[in-house]
């Protein structure tokens, strides 16, 4: 489920009345009891521009031009003509009467009908066309795109401008418009363009992007927000079954299954551009579920669409956007070529979707232009850059920009983009910024190095009692291409210190080599998920966990150094080799390491030295990164991820104890299953061969905590399991409030179903078995071990719980037999 962007402008909301448009109306629209009519059609007197308007028959219409008449009509309601006697009218209430007469129209009485419906007729000959228009219809294509993303402040009263957060910065209120689409006023606080070279080959299925000029104003090199952009402007296909908003599948209207979902009215026909089309409305079945409203023209003999708009609709379960407005137009390039020129896509990010309610919009808006076909590239020419920058993309001139964009900037614009790179100028922003940052990243920036995070300050566990701890790390910019981190804790019971230091050098960019080392020496939970790094700076939270719950004196002392080289040869493949030598030793009286140093028991250690080299080879296909520095941030979209890692214990290298092998495999898969929501499938496997002590065994991690820890089991204890070689799948899947949004009275919670089921199995030899001191009994998952869960998540939302039962091994001692955690997350 993806996570949702901090709001980080929220302190900039900013409220102006100045207006754009020519002709401007706003109201609802309502039958003669005075219930608001969802989803009619208001458009201004003899024109063509018109919007539907929302499911509680809310409308705004704006236009450039000046019109004097409103029609607005609904299926099943006579059409009303308004007179406009002014430019401006707001607060309208269009009442419309039911038709007296079946024979001026046909009526669909709530959902249109599936039999005998033209507007059904056109879509079926939609689907039989779609795979042969626009860019499918040739081997290659090529065009130029621009493209400007911002984002806004919206819906301010006039307190707000009064406010003392704003002092010093009421300049920025001269630059607030009125959004054509809502009629809101709204403050640019953030745009970036960008020019690019698009190229694609439908026979190789690739498409390369190449950026000629990018420029951005407003919290430059925001590392967040850039993720955010990343994550939110994924690219869809108006002719899918299914289009991805903010990690949700929304049914397109244009969809095989839409029948189901949507009814379709064919409500006009016209000529545009020279050619016959039709004009069919759309609007969803049912409330709560992920759909769209609005409308499109399709043309009558090659069934392309000329131009759709559509919004989704408000009931639809998802937090924090209370609208998703898209519009797309085609242009005729010839008799039977129809292609994409522009794509407009807006989003109002609110803490509700109140009428009234606060918040920001992101807008992408996107032209295509010179296009050209069948001129092929070699296969080379499509593979990715694994980490290029070129920095003159972003220097371009003013001069460059005006005479390349697309659509020159009018004066208001011009004057937002001056008025942004002023406000990075005041102090008084610069605090309130640097303080949201502190609240989003954790870190405190103080001339190019962070301190924190400050979420993991404080912790607490069996034997460190309370715990405290300090970080910090260097950051100039999120493209360092190096980075020193280091880390200071104390527990109050045992009264030590413990320490972390690593660096990381990227001693070449375009491939990114990266050199790295580092020494640990703190108190660790070991066993705490099953496929192992040596990230030095690693720390789970069973190690320091607030609350967790049973015996938890488990711990270990590990003091830890490895050195390692990586190398991404390709983009998102990464392979990577290292050298690290540990020791490890109980941390409690309570437990212990003892082993056997040999087969023949002779011999009892406490303390294991172990001496390792790893080979790892790390594949994330589709992953999105951010940034170019030696440490990158992930977009939060969901992707494959496979992870191989061999190790290779020397003995009496350093003074090392054991000979070995291991070889370990992780694999996850998110599969989205369109309407019914999401899977997570995950594999993971491992194999050690040789006899190695419990300090080194392949432990299967527990979940003694209150919360939902991903990869452990929520049954099991710490140690209740212990293998030396295993196999896991796990499986979850969020229905996104599928069946919960059918249910009448839950329809308003927006609540989501979730189920699981997590499973392993695996062994331990006899000489593992042979040369085990510690006192531990040896338990191995050699009959399938199992647990399954539901779930209810976005609660409030923000709260998921998770009831979890143990399917097997119910006869163990203190066996675990029902268990509840919870999450939290601001998630879509």
């Amino acid at each position: 489920m993806k996570k949702i962007f901090s709001f980080q402008f929220l302190f900039l909301f900013i409220l102006s009345s100045s207006i754009f448009g020519q002709t401007k109306v706003e109201g609802v629209v309502v039958d003669k009891s005075n219930n608001p009519i969802p989803f009619a059609n208001v458009a201004f007197k003899n024109s063509s521009e018109g919007i539907v308007a929302n499911e509680d028959g809310r409308f705004y219409l704006e236009s450039t031009k000046d019109y004097t008449g409103l029609i607005v009509s609904s299926v099943g309601f006579s059409d009303r003509e308004i007179i406009l006697d002014q430019s401006v009218t707001y607060k309208m209430t269009v009442r419309l009467s039911e038709m007296e007469s079946l024979k001026e129209v046909v009526v669909y009485a709530g959902k249109t009908s599936k039999k005998n419906n033209p507007a059904l007729d056109i879509l079926r000959k939609i689907w039989e066309k779609k795979k042969k228009n626009g860019l499918y219809l040739f081997k290659q294509y090529q065009m130029e795109k621009y493209e400007k993303i911002e984002f806004d402040m919206n819906t301010i009263d006039s307190a707000y401008m009064k406010n003392k957060l704003f002092k010093g910065m009421e300049f920025v209120f001269k630059q607030v418009d009125t959004s054509k689409i809502t009629g809101k006023t709204y403050l640019p606080i953030f745009i970036n363009e960008a020019l690019s070279n698009v190229y694609g080959d439908n026979a190789l299925k690739k498409v390369k992007q190449i950026t000629k000029a990018n420029k951005t104003s407003g919290f430059n090199g925001n590392q967040q927000i850039l993720a955010f952009l990343n994550d939110l402007y994924a690219e869809y296909n108006i002719y899918d079954n299914h289009l991805s908003f903010f990690d949700k599948s929304f049914t397109s209207p244009l969809s095989t299954t839409g029948i189901d979902v949507y009814n379709y009215v064919l409500r006009d026909s016209a000529f545009i551009d020279k050619k016959w089309c039709y004009n069919i409305l759309f609007y969803p079945r049912r409330k709560n579920e992920l759909t769209f409203k609005g409308d499109f023209w399709v043309n009558d003999t090659t069934f392309a669409i000329k131009n759709i708009n559509m919004a989704a609709t408000k009931s639809a379960n998802i937090n924090w956007v209370k609208d998703i407005y898209v519009e797309q137009e085609f242009e005729v390039m010839n008799d039977s070529v129809f292609l994409l020129t522009k794509d407009y896509l807006m989003s109002d990010f609110a803490l509700n979707k109140k009428e009234k309610s606060k918040g920001i919009y992101g807008k992408r808006t996107t032209f295509f232009r010179d296009h050209k076909f069948n001129i092929e590239k070699p296969a080379p020419f499509y593979k990715e850059e694994v980490n290029y920058l070129d920095q003159e993309v972003y220097n371009k001139s003013e001069e460059f920009w005006e005479e390349n964009r697309f659509e020159k900037l009018t004066k208001d614009e011009k004057g937002v983009y001056k008025m942004l790179d002023t406000l990075q100028t005041v102090n008084r922003f610069k605090q309130l910024y640097s303080l949201v940052e502190i609240v989003d990243s954790g870190f405190i920036n103080k001339n190019g190095i962070d301190y924190g995070p400050i979420y993991s300050m404080i912790g607490q566990n069996a034997v460190e009692g309370l715990r405290m701890r300090m970080g910090a790390r260097t950051f100039f910019t999120p493209n360092d291409t190096w980075r020193l981190q280091s880390y200071l804790a104390y527990g109050f019971r045992d009264d030590k210190f413990k320490y972390g230091v690593t660096g990381k050098w990227m001693v070449n960019n375009k491939k990114r080599i990266i050199i790295s080392a580092g020494n640990r020496r703190d108190i660790e939970q070991i066993g705490a998920s099953l496929t192992t790094t040596n990230d030095i700076l690693g720390r789970s939270y069973a190690s320091s966990g607030l609350l967790t719950f049973g015996t938890n004196n488990k711990l270990t002392n590990v003091n830890l150094t490895n050195v390692q080289l990586e190398i991404e040869p390709l983009k998102n493949l990464t392979f990577a080799t290292g050298v690290s030598y540990k020791t490890l030793s109980s941390a409690s009286s309570e437990f212990s390491l003892d082993y056997y140093t040999d087969l023949s028991q002779s011999t009892t250690k406490s303390q294991v030295k172990q001496s390792e080299v790893n080979l790892q080879v790390e594949y994330a296909p589709n992953r999105k990164n951010i940034g170019f520095g030696v440490e990158r941030d992930i977009a939060d979209s969901p992707y494959t991820s496979l992870f191989v890692t061999y190790s290779q214990g020397f003995k009496n290298l350093f003074s090392s104890d054991f000979n070995y092998k291991k070889i370990q495999l992780f694999y996850r898969q998110p599969i989205i299953i369109g309407p019914l929501g999401r899977s997570d499938v995950v594999v993971e496997m491992g194999k050690t061969f040789g006899y190695i002590p419990l300090g080194l065994m392949s432990v299967v991690p527990g979940n003694q905590s209150l919360f939902s820890i991903p990869n452990t089991f929520n049954n099991l204890q710490f140690y209740e399991f212990v293998t030396d070689q295993y196999a896991t799948l796990k499986w979850s899947h969020d229905f996104q409030g599928r069946f919960f949004s059918r249910i009448p009275f839950m329809r308003k919670l927006n609540w989501r179903e979730n189920i699981g089921i997590r499973t392993i199995y695996g062994t331990i030899s006899d000489q593992n078995r042979l040369i085990n001191a510690s006192g531990l009994n040896y338990n191995a998952p050699e009959k399938i071990y199992w647990e399954y869960s539901a779930g209810i998540g976005n609660i409030f939302k923000l709260l998921r719980v998770d009831f979890s039962w143990r399917g097997n091994y119910l006869e163990m001692p203190e066996a675990n037999k029902f268990a509840v955690k919870i999450s939290f997350g601001f998630y879509f």
